[in-house]
Parts: structure tokens; sequence; C-alpha cells
């Protein structure tokens, strides 16, 4: 029996031709596009963009990749939502770009649906994009602390989040940390402060909550050491991740080892 399971991700979508006959006609309408000037990146952009050529945009494979790695193929539960991926095309893509996918995990694709890549299907219900500067930016600052000190301290802890092993998004640690990482900006603010105030993220842990029982509910806990004193003070938030939009239920707070 096939396996589901929610997943919410942060990575890149690339799109893929699953066909060769996809990719030759794509060649064709972009040779009556106006695509002089171009990169090909940009080109392909624009052809998707254009109404009439909407059908090629369903001809494509989207793959979302994490680290580098391809890791899911795409697929939205609405066809109207195929203009969420051609969006993620990006006509100038970025190191720093990044793409969050909320969905449901499926069975492996078969090899005839792009091109032999045999990875997870995810039918998603949403796809925002955005860079690493735009989030870093977005963040209330702490007190006056100035934007040279806390855009590399947000920027860090995001990374770490993201870079933490096997972070696919589908386990009920990773989704509640990936949740923490685009929608609860009072992390990089205490992770700032504690930066400031000479202290180092030693570590990042989640574990099951105290108050799970019908629904499923974790704690998040970052845990900062003094570098002068090794003092460890750890701070820690609840995030229900019973269905497939996680959200919170306590705000961030002290967290004392039982």
């Amino acid at each position: 029996m096939a396996t589901y399971a929610y997943v919410y991700v942060l990575g890149r979508v690339e799109p893929r031709f699953a066909r060769l006959a996809v990719e030759k006609e794509l060649a064709q309408a972009s040779g009556r596009a106006e695509t002089a000037g171009l990169t090909d990146r940009q080109a392909l952009y624009a052809v998707l963009s254009q109404r009439p050529n909407r059908y090629l945009a369903r001809q494509l494979c989207y793959v979302l990749t994490i680290e580098g790695l391809e890791t899911y193929i795409l697929q939205p539960r609405d066809p109207a939502d195929f203009e969420l991926l051609v969006e993620a095309v990006r006509p100038a893509p970025r190191p720093t770009d990044i793409d969050v996918v909320i969905g449901v995990r499926g069975p492996i694709a078969p090899p005839e649906l792009c091109n032999g890549l045999m990875v997870p299907i995810v039918v998603f219900d949403q796809i925002y994009s955005f860079d690493i500067d735009a989030l870093v930016q977005s963040i209330p600052r702490p007190g006056q602390m100035a934007a040279e000190q806390f855009g590399p301290a947000a920027e860090e802890l995001l990374m770490r989040i993201m870079q933490l092993a096997d972070n696919a998004g589908a386990t009920d640690e990773h989704r509640a940390l990936n949740y923490l990482a685009v929608r609860y900006p009072a992390i990089y603010a205490t992770t700032a402060e504690r930066y400031a105030q000479n202290a180092s993220l030693t570590a990042v842990d989640v574990r099951p909550s105290r108050l799970s029982g019908v629904r499923r509910i974790v704690d998040a806990i970052f845990s900062y050491t003094n570098r002068q004193t090794d003092v460890i003070e750890k701070v820690f938030v609840r995030v229900d991740v019973t269905e497939e939009f996680p959200f919170l239920v306590t705000r961030l707070s002290p967290y004392y080892d039982r």
C-alpha cells in the first residue's frame, strides 16, 4: 500500500523536460516569441508566461532540489496552480532563492513521468518563493540592533535549519523547523540578541511535547552557550504538526531540562 505524509519543505524548483517532444515543442515556441537578447532562462520564463503557451507549462516536469539533490517531483492539487510553478522558475535565479512547498508526499514517480527520474511525488497546495535577503529584511530587528549585525545572524540560523541532516521536510521535526524558519521571526531576533551577548547557537533540537495526545505537538529547542562561561541557556517554542499546515501552540519561552 502506498504511504502518504505531509510535507513542509524548503528548496528550489527546477523545470525539466519530461520528454524529448516537449523540449522540441518549447524550442519552436521560443522561435515564435520575442526572445532576442534574453538568456536561456529568461527566454524559458518569457515563453511559459505567455497565455497561449500555458499548455507547455503543464507538460514540463518540476523538480524540487534540496542542497542540490533532486528530492521531489511537484504536481499541483489544483491545475490552476501551475502558474505558481511557472513563477518559481524565475527569469534570473540566484543561489539565495528559496521555494517553500506545502503539500502531501505520495508514491515514487514512475520512470515515464519525468525522463526516468524516480523520486517521491509531492502534490502541493501552496508554493511561495522568496530570496534570503528579502526574508531577512522583512524580519523586525530587536531594539536598536543595526541591520549589519542582525542580517548575518538571521541568515546563519536559516541556513542551519535548511542544512540539518536529511531535512526533506517530511518528518514532524523538520516540518516544525521549516515552518518556524519562514513564519516565526522571533527565533531570528532571539538568536541575534544572544550573539550580541557573546553566546553561540550550539544546538537546535526537536522533541515530542508533553502536551501531545490526540494531536502531535513538538518542542523546538534552541540552545545558546556563552563563549566565556560555557553556561547554556535554552529557549523553546511549541508547534502543532498534526495536519498539513503547522501552527504555533506556545510562543518562545525559557526551557528547563527535567
